[in-house]
């Protein structure tokens, strides 16, 4: 209130001063949550050619569009004195904001505080931003960089986990989950990212294990490095455990930019479009001389993937692991695509249980989420070996079956060459309810090679002939006149047409024009029984 001279009563002065007191107190609350673990620590994490929590974020998302939750959050332990060290924020930051414009909820660990170790608070932030990306329908972001659970806290911080565990499956198939592994990871920590989507590593500076070097030492008495044991190189070639490798934070960010971009926000959209000045009935020249005259000569299939799709731009997954089979991201005419393909360079294309596995989740994660699938064939069969039977590549190679003959989504298919035996069906075959079913005419659909068939079909008339190896070539030069061409296949309906390898790209971009509005009515269940 003024007085009679317009000057503020005693009473308004003291209000407005406690008032400032208070804005003050924000401010610096504020500032001490942003501030993190202080100077020290984050020069410490740029050192080690980190970024920090907040970097990160701000690198992630749009500019200016992160809303922070739960900045002021504060652990409740009292035990080992660490009550005595309480920094707002508890060692993660949440919020939400948009890449693209398009909304995304996600958290950063921030290693300056407590070494980004998971306590009950810690963990309920990361639970309250999981709990409103699923009831908002967009996806989850995760910035992982974290010293593990935090001992002080006991089984309060074993609980949080689990909690984030929980909303991780319940998320699963609703909203994708990018998990992002920026520093170590370790103990239970690993789950989360396991039971997300997609995992990133940056190498060198991301570890992933179970049980660290020195518990390993002393169990098995087994010596190994950090980098040997849970590295990025390690998990993106001989686990499959990660997705993707990137040079450094700046790569990892911007990797996850350029994945979000291809999904949809969840499970009850369709991904975005993108226009393309690339013709829809442009003509792939390259492909008419892609397969070598000898059927036993390798060639790169990602050169008919590259081909085919808009601008020749293939966002590969796991591209160091199980690289008898390629899967990625794509765009045909403008729509988001997923792509499997046999790979003739490696192991010939025969499947095995890393390549079934590998295809198998890439086919369910794109069926959940409404991106429709391009399967390029070249198969010779499952691969044969005492060590395959004994890992499982029945149980395995039912996985791959499992997941296309799940798939509702649209499904094309290409034969570009072989496609002998059961991998035949299983590679999106017309049986399993291929949508789009074309050949080339290099195609070779047949029960198996033409020298193995021959051997077992003709071998009393081989060994009773005058000249057995004369009679042999006659016999399979027959077998491939009769079966190596797919024009057997065409003639029962198997596929929808045989054409020209430039033609590729054009018949599949009509082809997924006139499938995108399919649906498939399937049985009421619970969930299906996949032989995990």
């Amino acid at each position: 209130m003024r007085n009679a001279h317009g000057r503020l009563s005693r009473v308004a002065q003291h209000t407005m001063s406690g008032v400032k007191e208070r804005i003050d107190d924000l401010r610096r609350r504020k500032a001490q949550a942003e501030a993190g673990g202080g100077q020290k620590r984050i020069a410490a994490q740029h050192a080690r050619g980190k970024m920090t929590a907040r970097e990160r974020i701000e690198q992630l998302l749009d500019e200016d569009s992160f809303v922070e939750v739960d900045g002021l959050v504060e652990h409740r332990c009292r035990d080992f004195d660490m009550d005595r060290n309480v920094i707002p924020g508890d060692g993660v930051v949440c919020g939400h904001g948009t890449i693209g414009g398009r909304t995304v909820y996600c958290f950063a660990q921030d290693f300056t505080v407590y070494g980004g170790s998971l306590g009950e608070m810690h963990g309920l932030k990361i639970c309250k931003i999981l709990d409103m990306a699923l009831k908002t329908g967009a996806p989850i972001i995760g910035l992982n960089d974290s010293g593990g659970a935090r001992i002080q806290e006991g089984v309060a911080s074993l609980g949080s986990y689990a909690e984030i565990f929980f909303r991780n499956v319940r998320a699963s198939g609703v909203i994708p989950q990018i998990s992002v592994i920026m520093g170590p990871c370790a103990g239970g920590a690993v789950y989360s990212p396991a039971i997300t989507d997609f995992v990133v590593m940056v190498d060198q500076t991301a570890h992933m294990f179970i049980t660290g070097p020195e518990v390993i030492k002393t169990v098995t008495n087994e010596d190994v490095t950090f980098e040997d044991l849970g590295g990025a190189a390690t998990h993106a070639t001989r686990s499959g455990v990660t997705h993707f490798t990137a040079e450094d934070d700046d790569d990892a960010l911007e990797l996850v930019r350029e994945l979000f971009g291809m999904l949809p926000l969840n499970n009850l959209e369709k991904p975005p479009t993108k226009p393309t000045a690339d013709p829809h009935d442009r003509d792939c020249e390259a492909l008419d001389d892609l397969i070598p005259d000898d059927s036993t000569t390798p060639y790169d299939i990602v050169d008919a993937i590259e081909a085919t799709l808009d601008d020749g731009a293939f966002l590969e997954v796991q591209a160091d692991f199980a690289g008898n089979i390629v899967v990625g991201f794509g765009r045909l005419g403008g729509h988001t695509i997923g792509v499997v393909a046999n790979q003739p360079k490696v192991l010939a294309g025969c499947l095995d249980i890393d390549a079934s596995v590998k295809a198998a989740r890439f086919v369910r994660f794109c069926d959940a989420f409404n991106i429709p699938l391009l399967t390029f064939v070249d198969v010779p069969g499952f691969l044969p070996g005492a060590s395959q039977e004994w890992g499982g590549i029945i149980r395995h190679g039912a996985k791959l079956l499992y997941a296309y003959a799940e798939a509702t989504v649209p499904k094309l298919t290409v034969i570009t060459r072989k496609a002998y035996g059961g991998a035949y069906d299983v590679m999106s075959s017309k049986h399993i309810r291929g949508d789009y079913n074309i050949a080339w005419p290099t195609a070779q659909l047949a029960v198996m090679g033409a020298e193995g068939a021959v051997q077992i079909i003709h071998r009393r008339r081989i060994g009773a002939s005058g000249d057995p190896e004369g009679e042999r070539k006659r016999l399979i030069d027959d077998y491939q006149e009769t079966f190596a061409n797919p024009y057997r296949a065409a003639s029962l309906g198997y596929l929808d047409d045989v054409i020209q390898p430039r033609e590729t790209r054009a018949r599949l971009i009509k082809a997924l024009g006139a499938l995108l509005e399919k649906e498939e009515i399937r049985p009421a269940r619970k969930h299906g029984n996949i032989p995990l």
